[in-house]
């Protein structure tokens, strides 16, 4: 715990911007590298949902009779779908529901491990006897080997404890400032206290002989033995069991959150729909949340809610992003030791995690490729191949897009520059871009062939749109707005060129579409005679393939403006080689 969290201090200090192992691997090692860390994270959230949830509903479901095991899967998928509500309602974390959750945790687990320890003190030795006695017998019998082997698989099902490290690198970007120093701290305490509360946990099982009861957690059967003398033992025991219940509840939110984070980061270089790089509620959320849920409910059908399986599909992702993170930290550091003062303090650090990481993931895959690890690889494998084609078909259009930017980007003017004042009074198409290129001229373009001399006045709207890779803090934004103004600039310059009264607005947000109503509400209402134009992408032979890959924006805002009573115009452009 205490090397991997070391590990990914350093990858905060590094990347401050966040985004976990994708970023690590896709910067320090290549592309493909990136976007394997990316898929398997993927998957990894989608488990981390399928495991918690899991092991909530074993851990709820201890203190109920054996009988009622049967519908226990049941109650698993109905807090997936429960959960999901709640995500499309815009509840996420809150420190109003976690602080008691977490309290109440804290509270009885300190009475737990507290008494479990102290009350047995003097069992200590004894059992520590009992332990060297053991394990001399078992090396004679199995050999050394044999012991590595079963403490390595035990090591291996406890990767769950490290994808909240994971998740801290990840989402960094959501930090109070200082982030580094946030993040690290928060690494530092959740490291401490996943270490401290397993070896109380185990330390426990040990002086208090806990054996696996049908249908109780471990942790479950310990609650009852340790407060079974207490006044009211058995209600602090529920207590303390439906506070586990609750925060592992609680946990399932991370794969809700940082899924579509995942998303988003790998959406900005063009591995998924580009639609999931916006921050809206509309696209990206909502479209995350369902596919994470979805997916959840699904793992939890095939594997019944086995904690067992899900568990080795879990470690087999975790080890995957965990291991190129590793190895892209060593070798980033080797590769920049003349600028990195202490990279022969941090070099072992990130060769030792590697070594276990690498190491476990291997044995696993061995050990369990029958028992789910075939489709953890499977599943990881199709997301994989799936982001390929998506970036293929990106690279495809962007090729036919660099071939209008080749003719058209350089127009000369045609006559004397226009530098009359916009007209309120006179008829004025008003043309929604995004950035300066090829595509937004061939659209004016479009305008003046399909219109010709119908316009006096040409205005260009924009929205500056903050997505995942701007929203770094005020700085980034501002250089974006910056740059949107630029590209307004260079559309009123060629139109004037062209001798028309030209000018531009533009807006901030986070959606396209819903700070791009607003905007052309506001120009609708100051130019009364005005109609609006959109380019939109057409492809010869249209596929839902490529429906879910272009977010048809245009088509979007046409819907929205036209039932506002303003006038929406879409001119078809071919982008393709």
């Amino acid at each position: 715990m205490f090397v991997i969290s070391f590990s990914y201090s350093r990858i905060i200090e590094h990347f401050p911007g966040g985004g976990g192992g994708y970023i690590v691997a896709n910067h320090t090692i290549s592309e493909k590298a990136g976007v394997i860390s990316g898929s398997a994270l993927l998957v990894d959230y989608m488990l981390t949902i399928t495991v918690s949830v899991a092991a909530c509903a074993d851990a709820l479901f201890s203190f109920l009779p054996v009988g009622f095991q049967a519908f226990k899967l049941l109650f698993a998928m109905f807090l997936v779908v429960v959960l999901i509500i709640l995500n499309f309602r815009g509840v996420k974390e809150s420190v109003s529901i976690l602080a008691p959750i977490f309290l109440i945790f804290i509270i009885t687990h300190a009475l737990l491990l507290g008494y479990g320890i102290f009350s047995h003190t003097t069992l200590v030795v004894p059992v520590a006897t009992q332990m060297q006695a053991g394990l001399q017998q078992d090396i004679l019998t199995i050999g050394f080997i044999g012991i590595l082997a079963i403490f390595l698989r035990a090591y291996s099902f406890g990767a769950g404890t490290y994808t909240g490290l994971e998740a801290v690198a990840n989402g960094l970007q959501i930090m109070r400032e200082p982030r580094v120093q946030t993040g690290k701290r928060t690494m530092a305490y959740m490291a401490i206290s996943l270490a401290v509360i397993s070896a109380g946990l185990f330390i426990c099982y040990l002086l208090w002989q806990v054996r696996p009861v049908p249908g109780q957690t471990l942790n479950a059967v310990l609650a009852g033995s340790v407060f079974a003398a207490w006044p009211y033992g058995s209600l602090i025991a529920l207590i303390t069991i439906l506070a586990e219940g609750a925060l592992l509840f609680v946990a399932a939110q991370t794969g809700f959150i940082d899924g579509p984070r995942v998303m988003a980061n790998m959406a900005i270089d063009s591995w998924l729909p580009r639609r999931f790089a916006l921050l809206s509620e509309r696209f990206t959320m909502n479209n995350g949340i369902m596919i994470m849920g979805i997916a959840s409910l699904l793992l939890l059908v095939y594997s019944r809610g086995s904690i067992l399986v899900l568990v080795t599909m879990y470690a087999i992702n975790v080890f995957i992003t965990f291991s190129l993170s590793q190895y892209g930290m060593a070798r980033f550091v080797y590769k920049n030791r003349l600028q990195e003062p202490h990279w022969k303090r941090q070099l072992p650090i990130f060769i030792i995690g590697f070594s276990l990481c690498a190491t476990i993931l291997t044995i696993t895959v061995f050990e369990k490729f029958g028992e789910g690890a075939w489709l953890t690889i499977v599943i990881t494998g199709l997301v994989v191949g799936m982001c390929f084609l998506i970036r293929n078909h990106y690279q495809e259009v962007a090729e036919g897009v660099r071939k209008l930017d080749t003719h058209l980007m350089t127009v000369p003017s045609t006559g004397t520059v226009n530098h009359n004042e916009l007209d309120p009074h006179k008829k004025t198409a008003v043309q929604l871009v995004t950035g300066y290129s090829g595509f937004g001229v061939r659209t004016f373009f479009s305008i003046n062939q399909t219109f010709p001399d119908v316009y006096d006045n040409v205005i260009f709207a924009s929205v500056a749109v903050v997505d995942s890779g701007t929203f770094k803090g005020r700085n980034e934004v501002q250089a974006l707005q910056g740059a949107v103004e630029a590209d307004l600039e260079k559309y009123v310059d060629l139109a004037r060129g062209l001798g028309f009264a030209a000018g531009y607005r533009m807006a901030t947000g986070t959606d396209a579409v819903e700070a791009g109503v607003p905007l052309c509400q506001a120009i609708a209402k100051e130019f009364p005679h005005s109609t609006f134009f959109a380019g939109q992408v057409v492809f010869r032979q249209e596929t839902p393939f490529q429906k879910i890959l272009h977010n048809e924006t245009a088509f979007a805002l046409q819907r929205r403006l036209q039932f506002k009573g303003i006038t929406t115009v879409i001119l078809p452009i071919r982008a393709e080689p």
